[in-house]
This record gives C-alpha cells, sequence and structure tokens, in this order.
C-alpha cells in the first residue's frame, strides 16, 4: 500500500540509496523470527576489531546483573582510550538501534567511538534482549540494567558520575528515552544528557508522518506497526501501555535531562519527535530538536553526503559541549 497523503519529497542526493536498497520495503514479524533463527540471512557485520581500526581503543567485555533476581546478566561492552589521564573520563552510554527486534551492540557503536577522541571518554554499549520472543518490559530493563553497572563502577571504570549521557539510535532511542524516564522515576543513575538519534518513541502510529511514509522512508509505518506489535506482544496503540516502553506516551517529561533529538522531514518517527521535543520545552527541559529536510530514516549514516555531513557536524559539536 502507498499512501496518497502529500508528503515532503527525499534529499535528491540522497534519495538513490534509498531506491537502490535491497531491504524489503515492510518487514514482517516472519523476517524477524527467521533472522533470529538464522543470522546468516542477513549481512555479516565486520569485527569489532574491524572497526576499531587502529584507533587506541581498548575493547572489554563485563556481564552486570539483570535488573532483578529473575532476570539474566547484561553483556556490556566497554571501550576506553587507551591513554592515561588524570582525571574520569565522561561515558556515552550506547543503546544500538533495530527497531527493537533485530541487531546487536556493535551495531552502529562506531557512532559512539568516532567521539572519543574529541570528548576523551568511554563508550558502553549494552546487549538488552530482543522482541518477539522478549517483549516489554525485557529491553528497558536489561538497558536500565546495565547503566545502573556502569553507575556503580564509576570509579573503577574511571568515570566521572557527573557526566554520563545516553544515546540511542532509532529503536535504541525510544529504548534510551524510557530509560531516561526510568532513571529519574526511580531515583536511579543520575544522566547529564539524552541523545535520541530518530527514536521510536510512540507505538500508536496516529501522525501524519506515519501515515505519509507507509510502506517506504528507511523504516516504513508496516514496519514500525509489526515491530511495536512485536514488543508488546499485539497490544501496540491500546490502553495502558507503559512510558517506558513507549516515551511518546509521556504526558510529564519533567525532570529529564539535556536532550539532543534529530530526525529526517521524510520519515516515520518525524512528528513524534517534534511532539516529544515541544513537551520537554514545555516541561523546562534543555532540548536541542533538529529536523533534516529529504532526510529519510538513517540518512545520517550515508557517507559523503552533504545532508548527512550537516547532520553529523551539529551531532558532534551537541556531544563535544555537553561532556566537555
Amino acid at each position: 500500500m502507498t499512501s496518497t497523503l502529500p508528503r515532503p519529497p527525499y534529499d535528491p542526493e540522497i534519495a538513490p540509496v534509498l531506491a537502490q536498497s535491497d531491504r524489503p520495503s515492510t518487514l514482517t514479524i516472519e523476517m524477524v523470527l527467521a533472522v533470529h533463527a538464522n543470522p546468516s540471512l542477513v549481512p555479516a557485520k565486520p569485527p569489532i576489531q574491524e572497526v576499531i581500526g587502529d584507533r587506541p581503543i581498548i575493547h572489554v567485555e563485563r556481564q552486570a546483573p539483570g535488573f532483578d533476581g529473575g532476570d539474566p546478566e547484561i553483556t556490556l561492552s566497554i571501550f576506553t582510550p587507551d591513554s592515561k589521564t588524570s582525571r574520569p573520563r565522561p561515558c556515552i552510554y550506547f543503546v544500538h538501534g533495530g527497531g527493537m527486534v533485530f541487531m546487536d551492540r556493535f551495531a552502529g557503536v562506531n557512532n559512539a567511538l568516532r567521539w572519543m577522541a574529541d570528548t576523551d571518554s568511554i563508550v558502553v554499549s549494552v546487549e538488552y534482549r530482543l522482541a518477539p520472543e522478549n517483549p516489554h518490559p525485557a529491553l528497558v530493563n536489561d538497558t536500565y540494567a546495565g547503566l545502573r553497572w556502569v553507575s556503580e563502577h564509576t570509579t573503577e571504570r574511571g568515570i566521572d558520575p557527573e557526566r554520563i549521557m545516553i544515546m540511542g539510535q532509532s529503536g535504541g532511542g525510544g529504548i534510551a528515552a524510557g530509560v531516561a524516564l526510568m532513571c529519574r522515576d526511580l531515583n536511579g543513575p543520575k544522566l547529564c544528557a539524552q541523545f535520541l538519534n530518530c527514536p521510536m518513541l510512540d507505538d500508536r502510529n496516529i501522525t501524519v508522518s506515519s501515515q505519509q511514509y507507509v510502506d517506504e522512508g528507511g523504516w516504513s509505518r508496516g514496519s514500525n506497526v509489526m515491530a511495536w506489535n512485536a514488543v508488546l506482544e499485539g497490544k501496540a496503540g491500546t490502553e495502558g501501555v507503559s512510558i517506558y516502553a513507549a516515551p511518546g506516551r509521556a504526558e510529564d517529561l519533567s525532570g529529564l535531562p539535556n536532550t539532543f533529538i534529530d530526525v529526517g522531514s521524510a520519515e516515520v518517527f518525524r512528528d513524534e519527535c517534534v511532539a516529544y521535543a515541544s513537551r520537554l520545552w514545555a516541561a523546562g527541559v534543555q532540548a536541542d530538536l533538529h529536523v533534516y529536510g529529504g532526510g529519510f530514516h538513517g540518512f545520517d549514516g550515508i557517507p559523503n553526503a552533504r545532508l548527512s555531513n550537516t547532520a553529523v557536524s551539529v551531532q558532534t559539536q551537541w556531544v563535544k559541549n555537553v561532556l566537555a
């Protein structure tokens, strides 16, 4: 099905990338389960050491206790600059994307690693369980538990407890926003900032932008409906959905940390991101919102495009400012 609504066009420089993609325009739960059963169905990612390359970064793994006694341990990948320092470093706590149903802690982590040199920061990436096999609250509980471990081991890891920023992309952005709400409500770990890159915030799919990109846009409405139902066990759009699962439902956003949100104008998440930023401002929270004309979902990952370069430059400057 194709939307008949008028909609912003894709930026002409990056539009061919979307047109040439061989990924189905709308993902189904059967596709998700098939990939979970056989990961070789999707292209293999490069080993993490290849991603690190010749950068002076040390990578170690640690296991964190689960959210409560019944939850499994959480695997954390910790990336530390291979250099000495006389003071604690800021920490970027990274939550990977994948619509809450795909990927692992190494997916997109280079987007955080690239800021290590400029900010002298430590990056911690969390391996959270995926839906549909592990519906809400598994995803946010795992991510919160990993963050709790980081906050309890700041001295050991050389982390400044006053400069911990949570960063999430796409589905990971929604999880990061939910965890920030949990930190506020549970008197949990202190965050200096939340960085939400094209975040997946609202399960209801009632915005104009969610109607404009029904079966395209990098992440379509159809894929979004599927993923939310995987997370919420078929209850997406119904009453009683937790704000920690779908932060876009939260009315009270007071007490949240300094927030960065960016999104393309030509994607499903546009309007829920704008609405979330507006509610942050209404609650007196400092927030930066950037909407990039013609950007589709994940456009900032396209190398050497003008729009992508602009977005990454703005992201980098904001991160440098908050972690200084």
